[in-house]
């Protein structure tokens, strides 16, 4: 079989890389086409995963507009790589997998969350063949929904898949018994982080200056703006590969992005968010702050003291790795799901009982 994969950002790299080694090791021909964007491409290398790039998205003045114009640009090179390729089954969201797979007259497999924007559900779900997204998500997308107990996540940090590696210490510079925390803030770039606000400069340096007091601090900038000359902070400069390593080390997590903190609940880490001016509810972050994996908040001051409180706490670090045992070991190994999904085309009533069996029809349960 040929399998085609859409992987746009960072965290689709992490989706979908164990299920393409499964894949290719099975005899099966993978390709991932993708755009230059943040470390989506330095991800793709470290892997090993065989990639060819589309186009770029810039991490700067991003708009609606913007968006429709890249997406245009794109569609073309899009289209002369699938027909060169020509899948068998196609993954991904949005309008990039439902182009292809039009276009390749193939099967198309949309892996979907609860995010608020409904541009990718809407241009996507008329193409569908099977579309895959966690039990939370409050949409139901007609009859080729089907739901799993777990987060996109658990394809690379379930407990069968990922296995920390404690070295990461000694990369960073820190000692065993050193208490550290990983700060993200968000560049704010993706169509929908349109016109929200994270952290303000003045509330990260305050952040900063205020955990320094209790742990060794590392942050990471997606928008790669601050200025570490004055902060008592060091940049997280790692390869990117090795983010999860560190999150699973580190004693707190604090972002105003989602997908850091959804990883760092499942890997057993206090997760903080802050919403800022988001008003959404996601289904994802609701499900692990009532597994008492992630907490979120909107005033600032909030959760800097809820931070701090953390990490004067001798007893957080095993509250919340028996929180991660007993919760995410329940959950779907999501890369035997694509794996299998894969093989069968996006054909639910042919894949193995035992994936038919952690799938639900979304329909069904409304």
């Amino acid at each position: 079989m040929r399998i085609l994969v859409f992987a746009n950002t960072p965290a689709h790299v992490h989706l979908y890389r164990n299920a393409v080694d499964r894949l290719q090791d099975a005899g099966h021909d993978v390709l991932v086409l993708t755009r230059e964007y943040a470390c989506t491409t330095d991800l793709l290398e470290y892997f090993g995963l065989p990639y060819r790039v589309y186009g770029t998205h810039e991490t700067a003045g991003y708009s609606t507009l913007g968006f429709a114009r890249e997406l245009g640009g794109q569609l073309g090179s899009i289209a002369t790589e699938t027909l060169r390729f020509g899948p068998d089954v196609v993954f991904g969201r949005g309008p990039y997998a439902a182009a292809a797979g039009t276009l390749s007259r193939t099967p198309i497999v949309l892996v979907l969350d609860d995010e608020p924007a409904d541009f990718n559900h809407t241009v996507s779900r008329p193409f569908a063949d099977c579309i895959l997204s966690p039990a939370v998500t409050r949409r139901d997308l007609g009859d080729a929904h089907y739901t799993f107990d777990g987060f996109k996540e658990c394809a690379y940090l379930h407990p069968e898949v990922f296995e920390p590696d404690g070295t990461v210490r000694e990369a960073l510079g820190v000692g065993p018994d050193e208490q550290y925390a990983l700060v993200r803030f968000n560049a704010l770039d993706a169509l929908h982080d349109t016109d929200l606000e994270g952290f303000s400069p003045d509330q990260r340096r305050d952040l900063i200056d205020r955990l320094a007091d209790r742990a060794t601090v590392f942050v990471s900038d997606e928008g790669d703006e601050m200025a570490f000359d004055d902060l008592p902070a060091r940049p997280y400069d790692l390869h990117p590969a090795l983010i999860h390593d560190a999150m699973a080390e580190a004693a707190l997590v604090v972002s105003d992005t989602g997908t850091m903190v959804t990883e760092a609940a499942l890997l057993g880490t206090p997760a903080f968010r802050y919403r800022g001016t988001d008003d959404h509810e996601y289904g994802e972050f609701r499900e692990l702050e009532r597994a008492g994996l992630a907490e979120q908040f909107d005033a600032y001051d909030r959760i800097r003291d809820r931070s701090l409180a953390i990490l004067a706490d001798a007893d957080a670090e095993r509250r919340w790795r028996k929180r991660r045992r007993d919760y995410v070991g329940d959950l779907v190994n999501l890369t035997d799901v694509l794996v299998d999904v894969a093989e069968s085309r996006g054909a639910i009533d042919r894949l193995e009982s035992s994936t038919r069996r952690s799938l639900r029809a979304r329909s069904a349960m409304t």
